[in-house]
């Protein structure tokens, strides 16, 4: 599913809310857990999962078309844990 399916399927399931404002109110929720994920802070969504940040030390990687050995910066990347509720509805408890 994509944000507009998303923003569609909200639409749809409220019928008393406009589209503009259902686009608004998704587009809101994603820009919130971006900016606290650029912070650092984690964010929780009790039953689907949780997003946090973890950083990947620098370290010597190697081009794999030339064999070459190169150093990768240290950076920060996204991850998420998925929640129990998610985890049981996926594995069809």
């Amino acid at each position: 599913m994509i944000r507009s399916e998303l923003i569609q399927k909200i639409a749809e399931e409220n019928p008393h809310l406009y589209q503009r404002d259902v686009e608004r109110i998704v587009n809101t929720i994603f820009e919130e857990v971006i900016a606290a994920m650029a912070r650092g802070d984690r964010v929780e969504l009790r039953g689907f999962g949780a997003f946090s940040v973890k950083k990947r030390d620098a370290r010597i990687g190697r081009n794999p078309r030339t064999g070459e050995s190169v150093h990768v910066e240290d950076k920060y990347v996204p991850f998420f844990k998925t929640g129990k509720l998610l985890r049981d509805r996926l594995n069809g408890k």
